[in-house]
């Protein structure tokens, strides 16, 4: 997987003295994914993997909502791990797993869980990754989402994207612009784009949550329960 266009920990903000990362993000989104969230999710149990959980703050928030579940923090970049493992410890919430070490470039990224295989998930949270990636990230992750994902579970997107090959706001526009140019390969997705992309794994999109900041968090689940629902 790619590195983060600014890696947590670098960007000139305070470290704590165990590892914790501070992401000015979370304190402005982390309500409102947790809204979205909430809709689906409450009264659930079951085991949920956070695909890049990043400096490890959005996990813990959730880990402290939904007690019922269990939450698997992942990243591929070793000072993320370092910090998600320390927010966990800080946090003392016994519903986090410790954080997996996941490359979603990889299709099979699901038999990086102990004992090799994943659990069956209730969902597959993904903020802010697949932007900052090639599209073999986007491949990779939806492949392996539907691959765990039980019949009722559900992969939830989070960030900004195109609609109809075209951007909501012209910030979007400019971040989409300075992706491109640090490489081809990155850039703002188009919702289309991943909805044929979740049509070749089964999944389907259900939901396009209007966010903060002009992003968005669209939410998948699998073909057949949404044409039951029909």
């Amino acid at each position: 997987m790619a590195d983060y266009v600014v890696e947590f920990g670098k960007d000139g903000r305070q470290v704590e003295p165990d590892g914790r990362l501070d992401a000015p993000t979370f304190h402005r989104n982390h309500q409102a994914i947790r809204a979205v969230l909430q809709r689906y999710l409450a009264g659930q149990s079951g085991d949920v993997v956070e695909a890049g959980s990043g400096t490890g703050q959005h996990v813990v928030d959730f880990a402290r909502h939904f007690p019922d579940i269990v939450w698997w923090p992942s990243d591929l970049n070793e000072v993320h791990l370092k910090s998600i493992a320390a927010w966990r410890a800080h946090a003392g919430l016994e519903n986090i797993r410790a954080p997996l070490r996941l490359d979603l470039s990889d299709p099979a990224w699901c038999r990086e869980w102990p004992g090799g295989s994943a659990p069956p998930l209730l969902a597959v949270f993904c903020a802010n990754v697949i932007h900052i990636a090639p599209w073999q990230v986007a491949e990779g992750l939806f492949a392996g989402a539907a691959r765990t994902l039980r019949p009722d579970g559900r992969l939830f997107l989070y960030g900004p994207f195109k609609r109809d090959g075209k951007h909501t706001a012209l910030s979007n526009a400019v971040f989409d612009t300075s992706l491109r140019d640090r490489d081809p390969e990155w850039g703002v997705r188009d919702i289309g784009d991943l909805e044929k992309l979740a049509a070749s794994v089964g999944l389907v999109l259900v939901e396009a949550a209007e966010m903060p900041a002009n992003n968005l968090v669209l939410v998948f689940e699998r073909r057949a329960q949404a044409s039951d629902a029909d």
